[in-house]
């Protein structure tokens, strides 16, 4: 796996609460590419419980969501807004997790819209909730005036 590099890292005002890393109440995410799919690493806190010890829902379909528009990011160097985001929690992950890892690769596109499969595992590698995501892709005019210049490895 080879690490990406951030590209919104020195825009003025980026604040995701994804991906930011100096968003003080954000999830802080690092993104990996590893072949066809792109990989991202978090640490779960126990700021972002639901119940006790247990992970908030909302915070994985933000996790699913945050790598796939970074798949899109990487794969096809554009920017996209989430359209849809169906997600399915089949295991609890526990905030005493260690790391949370999660998985996305392009299943298909269709003209701009790209459709996305995302797995999100705990700490021993269990898939504990599955995200299909519909992507709307923009043009690179489009994406260049968001700020959007390319995504990279870094070194």
């Amino acid at each position: 796996m080879k690490k990406i590099k951030n590209p919104w890292a020195d825009k003025q005002g980026y604040r995701c609460f994804g991906c930011a890393p100096d968003n003080p109440i954000g999830l802080h995410m690092e993104f990996y590419e590893d072949g066809n799919e792109v990989v991202g690493i978090w640490q779960p806190r126990p700021d972002y419980q639901g119940w006790i010890d247990t992970l908030h829902g909302g915070v994985i379909a933000t996790l699913a969501d945050e790598t796939g528009a970074w798949l899109i990011t990487r794969k096809l160097q554009t920017t996209a807004m989430t359209v849809r985001l169906n997600l399915q929690y089949s295991n609890p992950i526990m905030t005493t997790d260690h790391t949370v890892t999660v998985r996305a690769r392009i299943a298909r596109q269709m003209r701009n819209f790209v459709i996305v499969d995302i797995d999100v595992l705990d700490s021993a590698g269990k898939v504990c909730s599955h995200a299909e995501a519909t992507y709307c892709t923009f043009s690179s005019d489009r994406a260049r005036q968001m700020g959007f210049t390319g995504c990279e490895l870094e070194p």
